[in-house]
């Protein structure tokens, strides 16, 4: 599957693209159709003049670590945004804080802070994925969030405009992020706490052993599937919980199936395609609906079209 070329439509860039890229080697499930055109921005700069000169009726996506990504099997029509290493910087400020480039995975953040002697940020060991995604999703886990220790946030606009963003312009809540979808972040400033590097890292090593011992973090996963529903419809339970009740635990549908050790994660156990994959989580979604009386919300983000829909 192939899309026309999209080059002649698209400004002249320091960074790089390229037409057909296939995504399903870059995301954490990886299935799903290609990129009409991939784009590997040099810097900021770069990604704004991208930004300003692209029209705004072509489609524009930004692709993380892929952690947290769908991509349908007919691909992605437009362009999608990959971050390079220039955007995966940190810097060490004054006051606890330290300021995190987007691209940089969650992890490395944990360590950089942890090396720099700023405790606070340790859950993100425990987060797949990208500071920009973080940012996106408001992430978190064992009771931190990003909402937490996020000081400001630097965003470019669909028209490349260089925004600089307080939290509160950022509508946190569990798992959301009000920003426009059109905001790319690039950069964050976070504020912790000082503490010596050493009890940093082994509050990390715990966060780390616990999550090897209660998630599949070694399959081909996207991580938690649905978001944790609202506690009055659910009556208390949580979204493994409601995936269990309905016999979703090791529930397979072609090469797709949902976690044994951990029934909210999905798995592509090395033949799914996109299509396997949205159509078990859409099924177990439905029988929750019908039979718990809870409506369940994707936490992976699809993009792209059904294979049938391909230009």
């Amino acid at each position: 599957m192939t899309f026309p070329s999209l080059l002649p439509q698209l400004p002249e860039v320091r960074g790089q693209y390229i037409e057909n890229a296939p995504l399903s080697d870059i995301t954490w499930l990886r299935v799903g159709g290609p990129a009409q055109v991939l784009y590997l921005p040099a810097d900021e700069a770069d990604l704004a003049r991208f930004l300003a000169e692209t029209h705004e009726e072509i489609p524009v996506h930004v692709l993380g670590a892929g952690s947290n990504t769908l991509v349908r099997d007919g691909g992605v029509p437009g362009v999608v945004i990959r971050l390079t290493p220039a955007f995966a910087r940190t810097e060490v400020l004054e006051g606890n804080r330290i300021r995190i480039g987007a691209a940089l995975l969650d992890k490395m953040a944990a360590k950089a802070a942890a090396k720099a002697g700023i405790a606070g940020l340790e859950f993100y060991v425990g987060v797949p994925g990208t500071i920009g995604g973080a940012i996106r999703m408001n992430a978190g886990c064992y009771g931190s969030e990003t909402k937490d220790v996020l000081v400001e946030a630097i965003a470019l606009d669909r028209r490349g405009r260089r925004l600089i963003v307080k939290p509160d312009e950022l509508g946190h809540a569990y798992r959301h992020c009000s920003a426009p979808e059109d905001w790319i972040f690039t950069e964050a400033v976070f504020e912790g706490r000082a503490d010596a590097p050493a009890a940093i890292l082994e509050r990390m090593d715990a966060i780390s052993e616990k999550r090897a011992a209660t998630q599949p973090i070694r399959e081909k996963t996207s991580g938690s599937t649905f978001k944790n529903p609202d506690q009055t419809a659910s009556k208390g339970r949580s979204a493994w919980q409601l995936v269990e009740a309905v016999g979703g635990r090791g529930r397979r549908k072609g090469g797709a199936r949902f976690s044994e050790m951990h029934a909210n994660f999905l798995i592509n156990d090395g033949s799914a395609s996109a299509a396997d994959l949205e159509g078990l989580v859409e099924d177990i979604r439905a029988e929750i609906a019908a039979r718990e009386g809870v409506d369940m919300h994707w936490e992976v983000k699809r993009i792209g079209l059904p294979e049938r829909e391909t230009p």
